[in-house]
């Protein structure tokens, strides 16, 4: 494997849309001033890392991967916490609430990005509970199909589904999940019809598309690829712009689109902190998960699980955050998505 760096394909996507250039300044937390040895005596106890989703998930995943070295990195222990419940708010609503100054939190996309504007009743704001740390690792979801499509490649995928208007159906992992959004923007930029059929997870998905009850999905490589490759389900696209580099055989959705019309998103999971945590801490934590995110065991354990490593600046994270939050909250407001 190539270890994925600035020239890396998949990293243009996190410098592509600059939307809301004024944003840095409202999603990134008031710094609170630590003296100078108080910022270096942190941690002084465990800190505590909190994922919004069930021990396996994606998420899961990558916070047991990085947990260990980050406890070396700061002598002291980190331990994972599940909470799971309401697409991950839950768990993102516990970093928001905490207040021991050893608490964090790692999460996918979703819970910074779409809940309020799916649940206006989400109980946390980003700009003003939370503290961006780093990105960890993004994906592109992979346009998948059952071996009942007839279609082979992308071009021939859509137009059949124009053809077919609204008898065709697709698999999300529940409404205002990234796979069920991913599906009605392409909806929205091709004009083909489906009918959406939410589900638990994506195990259920691929059995589903596998037994030809469902007919298309976007899912995560992890769970997509091994059935693809051993012949069980077709894969279309990817929804980056640029190839992805696990699958360079399978094309950007974006290039069959025609002019004028963009596809280039990305499943991404990050570590934030509550506001309250001091910035010398939160740029401590930042600095060593980009050097722990930068070995090539690491990199090689999360390129296994389908994600690109990354590590980023609270900056960089804090400008993820703005761009995807206005263009899934437009993508929300046209299709009047609405979180369970």
């Amino acid at each position: 494997m190539r270890d994925a760096d600035a020239s890396h394909p998949m990293v243009p996507f996190l410098r592509r849309r600059r939307l809301l250039q004024g944003a840095l300044a409202a999603t990134v937390a008031p710094a609170l001033v630590l003296p100078a040895h108080a910022a270096a005596a942190w941690p002084q106890k465990a800190v505590r890392l909190v994922v919004g989703f069930p021990p396996g998930s994606s998420p899961d995943a990558l916070a047991r991967t990085v947990a260990d070295p980050l406890a070396q990195a700061l002598g002291q222990a980190v331990i994972v916490e599940n909470k799971v419940g309401a697409a991950g708010t839950i768990g993102v609503n516990a970093v928001a609430r905490a207040t021991d100054g050893h608490t964090i939190g790692l999460t996918g996309n979703g819970p910074l990005t779409t809940a309020k504007a799916l649940n206006p009743a989400t109980p946390y704001d980003v700009a003003r509970d939370l503290r961006p740390i780093s990105l960890v690792g993004a994906s592109p979801f992979v346009l998948t199909g059952s071996l009942g499509m007839p279609a082979t490649d992308l071009p021939g995928l859509l137009a059949h589904a124009r053809a077919q208007g609204d008898r065709l159906s697709y698999g999300s992992v529940g409404p205002g999940s990234g796979s069920h959004l991913a599906m009605e923007l392409l909806k929205t930029l091709t004009g083909i019809q489906a009918v959406h059929v939410p589900f638990p997870g994506f195990p259920q998905v691929a059995t589903a598309l596998m037994g030809k009850q469902i007919d298309l999905s976007f899912m995560i490589p992890s769970i997509a690829a091994p059935q693809a490759r051993s012949g069980r389900l077709r894969l279309y696209g990817v929804s980056t712009a640029a190839p992805f580099a696990a699958f360079a055989e399978v094309p950007p959705i974006q290039g069959a689109l025609g002019a004028g019309k963009a596809f280039d998103i990305a499943s991404w999971n990050a570590i934030f902190g509550p506001a309250a945590m001091p910035a010398p801490a939160a740029q401590r934590l930042s600095d060593e998960i980009a050097r722990i995110l930068k070995t090539p065991d690491v990199r090689q354990r999360l390129f296994d699980q389908g994600w690109q490593a990354l590590g980023t600046a609270p900056e960089a994270l804090s400008r993820q955050i703005a761009q995807d939050t206005a263009m899934w909250g437009d993508v929300i407001k046209r299709t009047g998505a609405r979180s369970e």
